[in-house]
């Protein structure tokens, strides 16, 4: 595939990609090699909490190039030190691992747990993970999801997890046994269609857990840094998990992702863990900037007040239309379809210059800067009001 100015076939095939190539990006707009500009709020999948090239971050990291780009995790460097400390006094937990990925966040939460139960939990491996939940694309990530598309995949699977229904507190109680280690979930199951873990469903298994002497892990990949009003997704349910993950948003659009573990699971032994680029200052620069920025109060009000806003905007859009409910919090939010339409939806946004995603065919996911603005979000639904009666979508009750 190519066209006039650009070769695509280069890129190995993965997926399908529109046949356009995007240059440049502010804020919530991004723009292709035709000049055409895109409003976005797919946000590379909830990775831009600041939008595109935030200013504060594209100053942070050419000031870190100039003075260090990385040491070797063998030594200490100050960005990642100053950002450990800044998560660790922000959150619950007492250490701090970086990494380069969410998956690979994930991959060291994984091996935390298993750890932790090969010292103190007589090799107790197993982890109970949720049907709809998704963790990554490295092979124990995968195996941990409960994504059905991912079951045929790269055969055979890392063994060792077994599958729970959300909100549903005795399923996982019936999956417990001696080989039992963790449970881990993400507060909402965004690659599901936004599918979020009940406060009192998360109170009821921090409960279970502790009973049972168990981890919990909670993959806040998406939902972390702010993206649903509160730093952490956790937070909300008032409980204090043993072990979280970071990625997408703390690095504000650069490869940064974090694994969190209070002192009680935190059992490495030297040599257990690494990475060539983990935590290094470039990229801990970055992360720096967008925690001071999106952990100040105001600003996650201000993500609380947008999420209200958009989630009435979309309510009103449903009731026009006849379709479903609006799940999610915060600026991570979805639409029911009620019908398997989400292609056909997306395609037509895509022409008419917003980015929207479909996780499900009957399903619309909503992922914005977390500073979007009043206009940004009215001129989302408005194209939407267009785009859903083209596709016929449109059945009018007022």
């Amino acid at each position: 595939m190519t066209n006039a100015t650009h070769p695509f076939d280069a890129l190995m095939d993965i997926t399908a990609r529109p046949e356009v190539v995007f240059v440049r990006g502010a804020g919530s707009y991004l723009w292709d090699h035709n000049r055409n500009r895109f409003l976005d709020f797919v946000q590379g999948w909830a990775v831009n909490p600041l939008g595109h090239s935030p200013t504060i971050v594209a100053d942070a990291l050419a000031a870190q190039a100039r003075r260090l780009l990385t040491p070797s995790p063998a030594f200490y460097n100050e960005q990642s030190l100053k950002l450990a400390k800044m998560l660790v006094d922000k959150s619950c937990f007492d250490q701090v691992f970086f990494a380069n990925s969410g998956a690979e966040a994930n991959e060291g939460a994984i091996k935390l747990a298993r750890k932790y139960g090969a010292k103190y939990k007589n090799a107790a491996h197993e982890i109970i993970t949720f049907e709809g939940g998704f963790h990554g694309r490295t092979l124990a990530t995968m195996s941990a999801s409960g994504k059905k598309a991912f079951e045929p995949l790269f055969e055979p699977k890392v063994s060792g997890f077994r599958k729970a229904k959300l909100n549903d507190i005795e399923s996982v109680r019936q999956l417990i046994t001696s080989s039992t280690v963790a449970v881990m979930l993400e507060p909402i199951q965004g690659e599901a269609g936004v599918w979020p873990a009940t406060d009192q469903f998360l109170r009821e298994l921090r409960a279970l857990t502790q009973q049972r002497g168990l981890l919990l892990i909670v993959d806040e990949i998406q939902t972390g840094m702010g993206r649903t009003g509160k730093l952490f997704g956790y937070e909300h349910a008032g409980i204090a998990p043993d072990i979280m993950t970071l990625g997408k948003g703390i690095g504000g659009g650069v490869p940064l992702a974090a694994l969190l573990a209070t002192e009680h699971a935190s059992c490495f032994d030297h040599g257990d863990q690494g990475g060539t680029f983990n935590g290094n200052p470039l990229m801990c620069a970055a992360g720096l900037v967008v925690l001071d920025q999106v952990g100040q109060p105001d600003f996650l009000k201000s993500v609380v007040d947008a999420g209200l806003l958009l989630e009435r905007e979309l309510q009103r859009l449903s009731a026009r239309h006849g379709l479903g409910d609006i799940r999610g919090r915060g600026l991570l939010l979805a639409l029911d379809l009620k019908m398997p339409i989400g292609a056909a939806v997306v395609a037509e946004a895509f022409a008419a210059g917003v980015l929207i995603n479909s996780p499900q065919p009957d399903t619309l996911r909503f992922m914005p800067a977390l500073n979007v603005t009043r206009q940004e979000i009215l001129a989302l639904t408005d194209c939407l009001e267009t785009v859903l009666t083209k596709v016929g979508a449109a059945r009018r009750v007022a």
